[in-house]
């Protein structure tokens, strides 16, 4: 049997052994509340709301081994005590806690854990107070998960920490009757130099990229001009034809008079011209 059944069995046990003093006083104090009838009911009836769970006490012994509620309960005047336990889900906030990491990074990290409590009877009988067991618990948890990693896990690998940090609270609360149901780490703050550091180091490393992938334009640039060239090598005319197509968009894109030197042997092997022609034939007369 697990720890926490063998602890309900135990209270149990003692809480069916009133004795024979515990018995007369039983007695007495039923007496008392019946002589008393009805101004007594109203001390002895108590209502216990729907998220909520009553621990009776009866002369210091755990009355039964499940928590009274939700609705009426009736308690005996003088004999029995009884514990309200809220059973809602309860936010505990993690103050900054200062952590030197792994690779010697001192950083501040703060984070909240949401826990309920399952066994109200646990709650109350195991622990002496419950949310402040959790809180520091927390706390410590925190402290010890996060020293063993470094600054990089932590900041790429919060969904893993917090996961490993609530099954440890978990295990650890068990006994406590809490069930932890979520971890959050909410803020990781490292000094101000650090900071700048990664700054310089994401900078430079964006400014290497950006020289391969220009590196590999301009040689991609180049294999296509070698294609190009080799497809204007093979027709003499098209370099012209892209000269001149040239020519006209720098004269679309700015309005400028553009005066260049056209010399004539560009002309050539457009319609048949060359230079012989513009030479003077001399008369036959």
């Amino acid at each position: 049997a697990s720890p926490e059944k063998q602890d309900k069995e135990n209270l149990v046990g003692n809480s069916k052994r009133l004795g024979i003093c515990g018995w007369i006083l039983f007695l007495l104090s039923f007496l008392l509340m019946i002589i008393t009838f009805p101004v007594s009911i109203w001390m002895c009836l108590k209502i216990i709301k729907e998220y909520e769970r009553a621990v009776v006490f009866r002369l210091g012994r755990i009355q039964a081994d499940k928590a009274k509620g939700p609705g009426l309960i009736l308690v005996l005047p003088c004999i029995d005590v009884f514990v309200k336990v809220d059973l809602r889900t309860i936010t505990c906030n993690i103050p900054p806690q200062e952590i030197l990491t792994r690779d010697s990074v001192t950083t501040q990290v703060d984070g909240v854990v949401y826990y309920r409590i399952h066994s109200a009877v646990s709650a109350v009988a195991n622990v002496n107070d419950v949310h402040q067991a959790t809180f520091l618990l927390a706390q410590t948890t925190l402290r010890n998960v996060l020293g063993t990693q470094t600054l990089s896990q932590i900041l790429a690998g919060r969904e893993e920490i917090a996961h490993s940090i609530q099954t440890l609270l978990d295990d650890a609360t068990e006994l406590w009757g809490i069930r932890v149901a979520r971890v959050e780490i909410k803020d990781v703050r490292i000094p101000v130099q650090l900071q700048r550091s990664m700054a310089a180091e994401a900078e430079a490393t964006r400014e290497a990229r950006a020289r391969v992938l220009a590196a590999e334009g301009e040689m991609n640039a180049s294999k296509s001009l070698k294609s190009a060239s080799m497809v204007l090598a093979e027709s003499p005319i098209a370099l012209q034809l892209r000269y001149l197509q040239t020519l006209t968009t720098v004269a679309t894109e700015k309005n400028s008079t553009i005066v260049f030197p056209l010399p004539m042997n560009i002309l050539e092997g457009i319609g048949g011209v060359s230079y012989d022609n513009h030479k003077k034939v001399p008369n036959r007369d």
